[in-house]
């Protein structure tokens, strides 16, 4: 069990690299403000460094906002707003006080989007969990297709596949003309609810053709493990406390 000052005092820290990663992206990126106590708790009940690209960004920044808020990025927010973006600490459900004892069970959940989709780093035994993947590797929870999927990275990999763009392409199907002014609009704890549900035929053939309402992110990512559970009985396991 490693110290905070060990965790945060080290010589090659991954936050000013990532920095210059971002200031180089072309995709639009929000870095918001951040609590350095609560980051340097995160820290230590996760025990990873600001070595990683995770450490640096929970412990330096609250969190990312990538294309207008359409994806979240879970970091330590100063502001603590009953509509500001969570902390990484609260979606992951992290204890107040440190506890040596906690794990994040399946899999760390580090962002989310406003279609309900989930971001989660597998934990260390994938198919225990009846997760697909690897130990580190990121899994993405699709509310089109309502299950896990494995992105073949880990989180750095994954974060610099975003700030180079890779976006656009995994959500081609699932952006509509207009997508960004009323993503824009959404504060950091809600996402769209669709109807027909994205998983529908109808939604596949005209996503646009479908009504879009703002609910808060619990609602959305409640409907979607109620679904997977109706449809195959199979639950998709945390996705997320806030």
């Amino acid at each position: 069990m490693r110290e905070v000052n060990e965790l945060i005092n080290v010589e090659d820290p991954a936050w000013p690299l990532l920095l210059q990663e971002l200031s180089g992206s072309d995709v639009p990126v929000e870095v918001l403000p951040g609590d350095a106590e609560i980051g340097r708790a995160s820290l230590l009940q996760l025990q990873v460094s600001a070595r990683s690209n995770l450490g640096g960004t929970v412990l330096n920044c609250g969190g990312l906002l990538v294309d207008s808020g359409w994806l979240r990025i879970f970091g330590s927010p100063s502001d603590a707003g009953l509509e500001a973006l969570p902390s990484l600490a609260e979606v992951n459900a992290m204890p107040a006080a440190f506890d040596p004892a906690w794990r994040p069970g399946a899999g760390l959940v580090v962002a989310h989007d406003v279609l309900g989709g989930v971001f989660a780093l597998n934990g260390g035994n994938p198919r225990q969990a009846g997760r697909p993947g690897e130990p580190g590797e990121i899994l993405y929870f699709a509310p089109d297709a309502l299950g896990w999927e494995a992105l073949g990275a880990g989180h750095s990999a994954w974060l610099s596949w975003i700030l180079s763009g890779g976006l656009h392409e995994f959500y081609g199907d699932l952006r509509w003309d207009g997508w960004r002014n009323e993503v824009s609009v959404l504060n950091g704890r809600q996402g769209l609810s669709f109807f027909p549900p994205l998983w529908s035929a109808e939604a596949r053939q005209d996503l646009p053709a479908t009504s879009r309402r703002a609910v808060p992110m619990t609602e959305l990512l409640g409907l979607s493990r109620d679904s997977c559970l109706q449809f195959d009985g199979v639950d998709p396991g945390f996705l997320g406390a806030a």
